[in-house]
């Protein structure tokens, strides 16, 4: 049975994910309480940081011209380790300039390992499995950031464990999962030949804009929607642990259902739910005072982040198939490009005004419905968009 699980290409993608997910869940819900408590960060340097955590994402691209030299899979072993150790380190260096060495590293495991998981999912996993086996996928990751809290909640509640014991442990057991799924895993051939070069294609321009909207609504729940929490409301580490609980748990439950929710009503109507509810929560975030009602907000913003899954099968369906790798690339980099500045730049704001950073929020879910009416009921190869007649 073992021996069977070392052969299969979708083990491979669940430990790819799990692992990911093990060490990258610990590192951002401790990172909020970490950086106030013991770093004693403000919102600028908050904004710094993040915005420097997703530099390596902005690079993203270079995973091609690293994968003219080692294989994709190799690759992805490599970043689980660089992740691990990134993650691991973190706990050491409670200051401002070691906390942003460390998360440079840990993003750099991170991004790469997120863009080849993507990219290999999509060519290993055919059209009409993918939204279900990628749902899946999913819920496994929720399962392991609800085990990943348990942990945490269990060492820091009950042993009063410091922060860099905690950082060490989760840091370091991604880091020996990425070695024995280097020497036991068997290399598995390309199905197609990827191209080996940046590949940007006129015919994915709704694709890339859409990234570039999702790159730019995830810097603001995942930097500015913690620390909301936190610094508004005075939420502790074990409150904060437990939100990401339910999160885990409601998202273990929803995210198959919501695979097979895409197979059955498609890309565009999945996306415009998303969207929708998007502009609903930001709205809310702006002007909270109710710490109940933030909570609440929390746990259906993250929820949303399960129907990106379309954005993911709607791209599947339009590209060419040895475009995958590359694009994917692409795509992760157009994702960071907001990243890269829109911390920084509204962690200044913050300072003036939190609400007017979610209005900010409001504006890009906007942008983003309004693109979705151009997602065709049926995307194909040829019919990538509404505005394209369908041959």
């Amino acid at each position: 049975m073992i021996q069977n699980l070392f052969k299969s290409r979708v083990a491979l993608l669940y430990i790819m994910s799990i692992s990911m997910v093990f060490s990258f869940s610990a590192w951002m819900s401790l990172l909020n309480n970490y950086v106030i408590e013991v770093a004693s960060f403000d919102g600028s340097q908050i904004g710094i940081l993040q915005s420097l955590r997703e530099i390596p994402g902005f690079l993203a691209f270079t995973v091609v011209i690293a994968i003219m030299f080692i294989a994709q899979q190799r690759l992805a072993y490599l970043s689980i380790i660089a992740l691990g150790l990134g993650v691991f380190l973190t706990g050491l260096y409670p200051s401002a300039l070691g906390l942003y060495i460390t998360t440079i590293l840990m993003s750099i495991g991170f991004h790469y390992l997120e863009t080849l998981n993507q990219s290999l999912a999509l060519q290993w996993v055919d059209k009409q499995r993918a939204p279900i086996v990628l749902g899946k996928i999913t819920a496994a990751k929720s399962f392991t950031s609800l085990v990943a809290f348990v942990i945490i909640y269990v060492m820091m509640k009950f042993y009063s464990v410091e922060y860099k014991y905690v950082y060490a442990f989760f840091g370091l057991t991604t880091l020996f999962v990425g070695i024995i799924a280097w020497i036991g895993f068997e290399h598995f051939k390309d199905d197609v030949v990827q191209e080996k070069k940046l590949v940007i294609k006129k015919e994915y321009w709704l694709f890339y804009t859409l990234t570039f909207f999702a790159g730019a609504r995830r810097q603001i729940f995942v930097v500015f929607a913690g620390f909301l929490l936190v610094e508004k409301f005075g939420v502790n580490i074990e409150n904060m642990v437990s939100l990401l609980f339910i999160n885990a748990i409601l998202n273990m439950y929803l995210a198959p259902k919501i695979g097979k929710f895409i197979t059955r009503a498609g890309e565009r109507i999945t996306l415009r739910i998303e969207y929708i509810g998007l502009i609903l929560v930001f709205v809310s975030y702006a002007f909270v005072n109710n710490v109940y009602i933030a909570f609440f907000l929390y746990v259906v913003d993250h929820l949303l982040f399960s129907m990106a899954i379309a954005l993911k099968t709607y791209f599947q369906k339009i590209a060419d198939p040895k475009d995958i790798a590359s694009a994917s690339a692409v795509s992760f980099t157009i994702n960071h490009i907001a990243a890269v500045f829109l911390p920084f730049g509204l962690g200044l704001l913050w300072l003036y005004s939190y609400s007017l950073v979610f209005i900010i929020g409001v504006c890009i879910a906007f942008c983003s419905l309004g693109l979705s009416l151009l997602v065709p009921k049926n995307p194909e190869r040829g019919f990538e968009t509404t505005l394209k007649v369908k041959n």
